[in-house]
């Protein structure tokens, strides 16, 4: 007989009401997800039959080999721009929520979010606000990103020369008057329009410059001021940190929000302020820089991290303290130094974050101690240089890693008794590798002009035709345009002695360096 009850025992009815209920509870859960999570999530939820793009079809096809490295959820979620996500250029619905939502946290009037790392943020800026002919103040030590950005657009760099220190071989900001003596510089000598200043603040060490007055600077002659920020994504968020570039007037900040928040590698936010910036044609530039199929994994890691810290006002105190508590123990250390204020007393502000350390007492290179602290002590530094090595600490640094860190500095103190030597340092003497760069093209005609081979011994006088820096962090030691030293070379060469790496040059064993054709 037919009573209307399943098989199960329960009636039609109550089974759609249970599925209900259940519904809406998934429902409430999911409203409380970021945009871009949430619509990643929708999407796979529909468990649609797919003939779109990527051609693993959401892991059915995936390498065997990775999912065992990673399983298979990560492709269930590695989609093309469909419908329900939205446009990855045109916005209208869960990537312009997040990027609003990551706007009104980091205080700019308009948020891009970035899939080609700070770098293309860097590019984009300065295209955005220099045209051929124009000049560019920036720093002698900005990331070779922005040369490419200088590149790119046509424009001619004013360097200045940042405060270098010989026995850390780390160089600082800039100042406020070095900016406004390159500004009268510029227009006494030839009359060119200063189209940007571009700073890099925090250096890759943590050193910050005086951006409120730097931006009065700028402002006050109606120029814009660009700033990498990728090493202070952070700052908003504890009130030990400095202030951020975007609180200090810049119109544009470029923040690596991989860096030290937690979204994946690759992916950045560049934020603007006030009515400076062109906004139509920085997107063009973001256009034309941007790959046209993003990954939605690394867009949603983006609105994650933001949506992480807009729930945890207390998400860096433990960061912080712990930072703050290895420094002081570090210093105890025979032989171990640390990098502070003292350093570079024109630029009081440094990230707590970011701790830097010498062993040069103990006669050791960073590119020595870091031979042990790696692969024989299983410490992994951020950052190798020749006379230091610099640690990253984030809400992902434990007790633990302190703990191990301590203990590996301490066995590297007994290994190696403090004799005050200087057998393991590098020392540059002047202003850095770069000193006074002297430009005898500009770099975009550099990069375009007719180039050869040559022996890198006997490169010096010729103009550079190629971006030659040390990575990390990225910091052109030779620059197209540049009129190559004996000092620049014997750089090179002492890093890679040392084991540094070596990017940008067609040689990357620096045999040749590609220069210019008289």
């Amino acid at each position: 007989m037919n009573n209307g009850i399943d098989q199960s025992g329960k009636h039609p009815a109550e089974d759609s009401t249970t599925k209900s209920k259940s519904q809406a509870a998934v429902n409430s859960c999911n409203d409380h997800l970021p945009p871009l999570v949430r619509a990643l999530k929708a999407s796979a939820d529909r468990n649609p039959v797919v003939f779109h793009f990527p051609g693993h079809k959401r892991g059915q096809a995936a390498s065997p080999a990775l999912t065992q490295l990673i399983g298979s959820k990560p492709f269930l979620h590695d989609v093309t721009e469909l419908p329900e996500l939205d446009s990855f250029f045109c916005p209208k619905g869960p990537l312009l929520e997040a990027k609003n939502l990551a706007a009104e946290l980091f205080g700019a009037k308009e948020t891009w979010f970035l899939v080609g790392g700070t770098s293309c943020g860097v590019q984009a800026a300065i295209m955005a606000t220099c045209s051929p002919g124009d000049t560019i103040i920036l720093p002698r030590n900005a990331h070779a990103s922005a040369t490419i950005g200088v590149i790119f657009s046509g424009a001619v760099p004013k360097y200045i020369v940042p405060q270098y220190n010989s026995d850390w071989d780390i160089a600082a900001g800039v100042t406020p008057s070095q900016v406004k003596l390159a500004i009268a510089e510029t227009k006494v000598v030839g009359g060119r329009k200063v189209a940007a200043v571009f700073v890099t603040s925090p250096t890759y060490n943590g050193i910050c410059s005086n951006l409120s007055e730097i931006s009065e600077v700028c402002h006050s002659q109606g120029i814009p001021l660009i700033v990498d920020e990728a090493h202070g994504a952070h700052f908003k968020f504890h009130p030990e940190m400095p202030k951020t570039a975007l609180d200090q007037g810049a119109d544009i900040s470029i923040q690596s929000t991989h860096k030290v928040l937690c979204s994946f590698l690759q992916s950045s936010m560049l934020h603007i302020s006030g009515e400076m910036i062109d906004r139509e044609r920085l997107h063009k530039c973001l256009h034309a820089l941007q790959s046209t199929s993003p990954s939605w994994l690394f867009l949603a890691s983006l609105d994650a991290a933001r949506h992480q810290l807009s729930t945890d006002v207390t998400a860096f105190n433990d960061a912080v303290n712990l930072a703050n508590v290895a420094k002081t123990l570090i210093r105890k250390i025979p032989g171990i130094s640390v990098l502070d204020h003292s350093v570079f007393p024109d630029f009081p502000d440094m990230d707590p974050l970011r701790v830097t350390i010498g062993m040069w007492q103990l006669g050791l290179s960073g590119f020595q101690a870091n031979e042990i602290l790696d692969k024989d002590l299983g410490i992994i530094p951020e950052l190798v240089s020749t006379n230091s090595i610099t640690l990253a600490f984030s809400q992902g640094t434990t007790c633990e890693h302190v703990q191990g860190l301590l203990s590996g500095l301490r066995h590297l103190s007994a290994m190696f008794p403090v004799v005050n030597c200087e057998n393991g340092m590098l020392s540059v003497a002047g202003r850095g590798p770069y000193d006074d760069p002297v430009m005898s093209m500009n770099p975009r005609e550099a990069f375009f002009a007719s180039r050869t081979r040559m022996k890198f011994k006997d490169c010096s006088g010729e103009v550079c035709g190629e971006v030659i820096c040390p990575f990390p962090p990225g910091v052109p030691v030779l620059a197209p345009g540049e009129v190559i030293t004996h000092k620049a070379l014997d750089y090179l060469q002492e890093i890679r002695s040392r084991g540094g790496c070596i990017i940008g040059a067609a040689d990357p064993l620096l045999d040749t360096i590609v220069v210019c054709r008289k």
